[in-house]
């Protein structure tokens, strides 16, 4: 939520700070100077990384880094649609081909722990809301979803007998 809040704030700020040094008329030529190439740039990469995904897939491989790297482009072009030099400096960095892998790794790594960090040692499925310790009644098993239920054990009756008898 404070993020929402901060890059306006900043960006306004930059802009303030931009528009003093060089001024009015070269910082909104600058901004949309930005825009144009970001534009060019969104354009090429998205087809590069569109063209990645159809070869992995026609190949029969997981397309996990083409997926990521789409997302990098959508989450870069959407940056330099927002008005500022931060964002635009940001969008940059995820669109360009030499910056992305670099994102790609800090991404990877981030998720990677963030995803450790929900499993409960022990356990198959990890924690499950409303239950401290495991995923099932056992601590093994599907979850239940945490709204502590009660189990009700039944049997499977099959009207049709097998075929053969």
């Amino acid at each position: 939520m404070a993020g929402f809040l901060a890059v306006p704030l900043v960006e306004v700020i930059v802009l303030i700070l931009v528009g003093r040094q060089i001024g009015a008329g070269w910082t909104l030529l600058a901004l949309l100077a930005t825009c144009l190439i970001g534009a060019v740039l969104v354009k090429r990469e998205s087809a590069r990384t569109w063209k990645s995904l159809r070869r992995a897939v026609d190949s029969g491989r997981v397309p996990g880094r083409e997926v990521a790297d789409a997302a990098l482009v959508l989450v870069g072009g959407l940056l330099l649609l927002v008005p500022g030099f931060v964002t635009d400096v940001v969008g940059l960095f995820l669109i360009l081909p030499l910056t992305r892998p670099i994102t790609r790794a800090w991404l990877a790594a981030v998720i990677g722990s963030r995803v450790l960090d929900g499993v409960v040692p022990g356990t198959v499925y990890g924690p499950t809301p409303g239950r401290g310790e495991g995923a099932g009644p056992t601590g093994f098993g599907p979850p239940t979803g945490g709204r502590g239920g009660d189990i009700i054990e039944g049997e499977i009756i099959d009207e049709d007998p097998p075929p053969g008898r």
